[in-house]
């Protein structure tokens, strides 16, 4: 019976290990694909850092407005220090608020700002923008003739943006890809051209 219990014991820790182990693995996968593209950017690891940081600036500047956050639906994308403002407002008014916080923050060199006059977009909008820049993604990692890692979208109310660091020959091949996308209503290029 002691015997019975100990080989019970044994399998109950065993498969406690495995599950362990496993989560492990996906951990270990998961920071291996997050350090492969900070490898491959054509920007630094700290101007990735800075951009990180800067997002969350942009985005603390906006938060202070109760205006902005009860009214205007608001995206900020920082890449190499520009900074791309995307969604809706409505009032002139609230955009150029949006766009006075944003220039508040100190790392930023320039402003793309594609902020568009009207009621912020529905659930169900911005459901089709993440199918939609999926999509655009899909594409633009399939075709060869351009560097998928150092293009950043952004899809708002079936507009899409993209930002990155990439030649004028890979820049002008991704917008051809992004507008050939059905569902594509228009796509606005913030790429710095090198």
């Amino acid at each position: 019976m002691k015997q019975k219990h100990s080989k019970l014991f044994g399998l109950i820790a065993a498969l406690i290990v495995m599950t362990q182990l496993q989560g492990c693995v996906a951990a270990i996968g998961a920071a291996g694909a997050m350090a492969a593209k900070v490898a491959n950017d054509r920007r630094t690891v700290g101007t990735q850092l800075d951009d990180q940081n800067a997002n969350r600036a942009v985005a603390y500047q906006w938060a202070k407005s109760d205006e902005l956050k009860a009214r205007a639906n608001l995206q900020v994308d920082v890449y190499n220090g520009v900074a791309l403002l995307t969604g809706q407002a409505p009032t002139q008014a609230l955009i150029d608020e949006a766009v006075k916080r944003a220039q508040d923050v100190s790392y930023i060199k320039k402003i793309h700002n594609q902020i568009r006059l009207g009621e912020p977009i529905g659930a169900g909008t911005q459901a089709n923008d993440i199918w939609l820049a999926s999509k655009v993604r899909t594409k633009i990692i399939a075709d060869e003739r351009v560097p998928a890692l150092q293009i950043k979208v952004i899809v708002q109310d079936s507009e899409v943006f993209l930002m990155g660091r990439l030649s004028n020959l890979e820049a002008t091949t991704a917008v051809d890809i992004a507008r050939n996308v059905t569902g594509v209503a228009r796509v606005v290029r913030a790429f710095e051209i090198i």
